[in-house]
This record gives structure tokens, sequence and C-alpha cells, in this order.
């Protein structure tokens, strides 16, 4: 078994290491909402698969979870990244889901060249957190494509972030399919239970203003997010679930479009709304 194990590492970084410039591959950002979609059946998993199937395969995966917050970047680099269950109070059944995806050390130093001068640390403890593998397990349910994860520096300001992800680009020429994983209205003090569909005015107003910018590609204003008023303070009390989205618009290209997908508000404060951009 080990050295069946072994083979199909060296498969895999034979893959990765021999990347060539392709067709741009496309960015995501995924509004992933309650770990239990991990394991639901509705509109937003649907959504997702509809998506990883419009996409086809790619050679690797660089994901950035609103649930990795670190001191500095890091990238996961470890040839098997277990599955973290990071959240307490759900049924058994979700804390036994595994998503056994490998990862890649090639892809990960590959990574750490493209955002080189920032340092990188090359990270052998963290795994695949439900920002992450709660939505890959609908998109690319095989868990054969190597996915790494890329931290996000608590240190630093939205357009810090914002700047350092457009170093990213390259991978995208390199089959590298690069998702944003977070929320773009976020505020689970304002959460309704008893309204699982549906939004606060509030934040049906920001969801909307959100996406009027990235169609208008104002990523000034959605990087400066902090300014606007009351309405955006609520939303986005705290940044994490913000950021993924910045990573996703930085990636955007001139003659690239987004199209919007998952559009929805729910449990009065959470947003579903996704985005793809190729």
């Amino acid at each position: 078994m080990s050295n069946a194990i072994s083979v199909h590492r060296n498969e895999i970084e034979k893959l990765t290491s021999s990347m060539s410039d392709t067709t741009l591959m496309p960015v995501l950002f995924v509004g992933h909402g309650s770990p239990m979609n991990a394991i639901g059946e509705n509109e937003f998993t649907g959504g997702w698969r509809k998506i990883g199937a419009s996409i086809g395969q790619p050679r690797a995966i660089l994901c950035i979870s609103a649930h990795w917050e670190t001191m500095g970047t890091h990238i996961t680099a470890m040839q098997q990244p277990r599955t973290i269950h990071d959240f307490c109070g759900f049924p058994e059944q979700l804390y036994s889901v595994q998503y056994p995806a490998p990862g890649s050390q090639q892809v990960a130093s590959e990574t750490r060249e493209q955002l080189s001068p920032v340092k990188v640390e090359l990270d052998q403890n963290w795994g695949l957190d439900h920002g992450c593998w709660s939505v890959l397990r609908h998109m690319f349910p095989d868990a054969t494509i190597p996915v790494m994860q890329l931290s996000l520096d608590y240190t630093r300001s939205p357009q810090a972030h914002y700047d350092l992800a457009r170093n990213l680009s390259g991978l995208r020429r390199k089959g590298i399919l690069v998702i944003g994983s977070g929320n773009m209205v976020h505020n689970l003090r304002m959460v309704n239970w008893y309204k699982p569909s549906g939004g606060h005015d509030w934040a049906e107003e920001t969801n909307e203003k959100i996406k009027k910018l990235i169609l208008a590609r104002d990523h000034k204003t959605l990087t400066c997010y902090a300014s606007p008023g009351q309405e955006m303070a609520l939303a986005i009390p705290t940044a994490e679930h913000y950021l993924p989205l910045l990573y996703a618009l930085a990636l955007q290209e001139k003659n690239e479009s987004v199209s919007i997908f998952n559009d929805k508000v729910v449990y009065g404060s959470v947003s579903m709304t996704s985005i793809i951009i190729n």
C-alpha cells in the first residue's frame, strides 16, 4: 500500500512540476456559509457542482479561506493535508466527513516564488479547513486534485491583501484554480435562525451594493470597504470573510467578465453570493 501511495504522489508531483503556460484558469469567490452545506443538498451545493463541472479538471487548487488567519503569510505544503473540522455543535455526521485530497510541495513552492519578495512560510501543520473542503467536496467530489491553502495575514490591510493577490496571476496560466472562500456579508451576531431565506434590509442592501461595485470593476471602493457607512460596518464587522473576495478580484484581467451565482442572503445576515471570473 505504501508503495502505491508513493507512486501516486510521484505522479502528482510530475504533473505539477511540468506545468507550462495554458489558457487562463477561471477565478472563484464562493460564499461558503454554514458547515452543514458540506453534507447538504440545496441550491448552493447545486451551484457549486455546476461550476465545478464547467471548469473541468484543474491541475491544482489554491484556496484562500476565511478560516485560516496567521501572522505572516503561510501556505500548506504537506503531501496529504488533513481535513480540519474547525467548528462545534454540529451533528456527528459532519465530523466524520473527510476530503482526502493530496497536497503538492511543488505548487506550494511555486506559489511562494510568485509572491516573492513577500516571505511565505511552507506549512506542515494546518490542512484543509471547512471554508475549503465543504465547497470542494461538491465541486470536485473525487478529491484527486492537489489542494493548497494560503493563509490570511491578519497584520495586513485590505489594500495589502489585494496587492499581494495580484502576484498570483501567473498561477492561472499553469492550470491552477484560485478560489477565495468567505462571505460578502457575514455577521453571526445578527443571524436570524427563523429566517433561513432572505436577509435584514441592511444585509440585502450591502449585498446589492457589493455586486454593483464588482460588476463596475470598482475594486478601489471594494478595497476601501470600511468607509462607506453603517450598512457596511454591519455587513462586515470583521475582515476575514470579506478578504477572500479581494483575492479573487485582484486576479481579474482587463478582458475578463464576472458572472454571479448562488446569489442569496440567508438567515438575515449571511450572503451566499458567489462569483466566477473568466
